[in-house]
């Protein structure tokens, strides 16, 4: 065995023992049941109709990271609109001055616990939590 091939080796034990400890972003609807344990963050503008703070039980409100209100207004959750919002909202998020900010929060909370991000919508594949979590895994996972 050349001194390269055990170089990898061990490479690749070290990074599967990271890969077994490490958190991950979870997107769930926080009108749902039961949510898993983690550090919660509900990434809307406006509060979710009929949902309590004790119920919400949230470490972070992020509503500097959403869409903005003419934008929302804009898409109104139609789902023919979503590629179209996708793109306008990636730009957002892009410009936003609070996105460094908040990328520096979910990056130290990952390193104790999973990461929630909770939306209040009714679809569950077209809506702005869906756009930003990709956004993270991508900046995150550089």
């Amino acid at each position: 065995m050349t001194n390269d091939s055990y170089d990898t080796i061990i490479e690749r034990l070290i990074q599967k023992e990271v890969e077994d400890k490490m958190t991950k972003i979870v997107l769930k609807r926080i009108y749902n049941k039961e949510l898993p344990a983690g550090y919660r963050i509900l990434v809307d503008r406006l509060w979710p109709r009929g949902m309590s703070k004790l119920r919400a039980n949230l470490d972070l409100w992020a509503k500097d990271i959403s869409p903005t209100p003419e934008l929302r207004k804009w898409f109104g959750h139609d789902p023919e609109k979503f590629p179209e919002f996708e793109q306008k909202y990636l730009a957002e998020i892009e410009n936003n001055d609070y996105t460094k900010e908040f990328v520096s929060t979910v990056i130290t909370a990952l390193k104790d616990q999973d990461v929630l991000i909770l939306y209040g919508a009714k679809d569950e594949e077209h809506n702005n939590a869906d756009v930003l979590i990709k956004y993270l895994n991508k900046v995150i996972n550089k």
